[in-house]
């Protein structure tokens, strides 16, 4: 991976990046994606942001050695620290739990103002993201569910609008994404048949273990997941 060629999940992270946008890549490790995005034409200028130092000085290495350090400022910060408000109108956020993302962009929201698009990654709890989006009128607009080495990652493109607009049936589709379930592609049917499979097993031990408080609510809240996903596959 370099400036040149992405991994395939950046690689679709920057296809959903609008041309001639002006981008922060929050936790951008080694910058490749900035120098990527303009080097393909995407954006005109862009702001890399790393909470830590080790991915904060490779970034500044890599941007400099693509001869791009007067497009892409490499800047120091937690979250949307690093953006003035108004400075940037496409946020790109990839690579981090979907807690994390969402507790960045709410810790940021005065940032927000003229951001015209969210593309955002989550290893895990996208469902989290989507409630975010939907609580802070930003409207999914697109989502992509692809394996790359062995794990299956989403991508979720918002932009500011009707929260609620894509959801039909709202838990379910909070849960495994309104365009990805009418999508419904080969991954996304391994990575819930998969999740089942360990929700179930999961639901049986804390059978085993006895009925405490905490195991029940558990066990009840599982279940309901279960129903919720195995009613969407069929």
């Amino acid at each position: 991976m370099n400036e040149f060629r992405l991994s395939k999940r950046l690689e679709t992270v920057a296809s959903f990046i609008p041309k001639g946008a002006t981008l922060a890549d929050i936790g951008s490790d080694h910058a490749y994606l900035p120098c990527y995005a303009y080097l393909h034409g995407y954006i005109i200028k862009a702001v890399a942001g790393e909470v830590a130092d080790g991915p904060l000085r490779s970034a500044k290495q890599q941007v400099e050695k693509a001869g791009l350090s007067h497009i892409i400022s490499v800047r120091k910060g937690d979250g949307l620290a690093v953006i003035a408000p108004g400075e940037v109108d496409c946020i790109t956020i990839a690579g981090m739990g979907g807690t994390l993302i969402a507790n960045i962009l709410e810790a940021g929201k005065n940032k927000l103002s003229g951001v015209k698009r969210l593309i955002l990654q989550p290893n895990v709890g996208a469902d989290i993201v989507r409630k975010w989006m939907m609580s802070n009128d930003w409207e999914l607009i697109a989502e992509r569910i692809l394996k790359e080495d062995g794990r299956i990652y989403e991508v979720l493109v918002a932009e500011k609008g009707d929260g609620k607009k894509p959801y039909v049936n709202m838990k379910a589709e909070l849960l495994l994404g309104p365009f990805l379930l009418k999508e419904k592609n080969d991954v996304f049917l391994e990575k819930w048949r998969h999740e089942l499979e360990q929700w179930k097993r999961i639901v049986r031990q804390l059978a085993e273990k006895g009925e405490t408080e905490s195991a029940l609510a558990k066990k009840r809240e599982l279940e309901e997941k279960i129903k919720l996903v195995e009613e969407a596959l069929q």
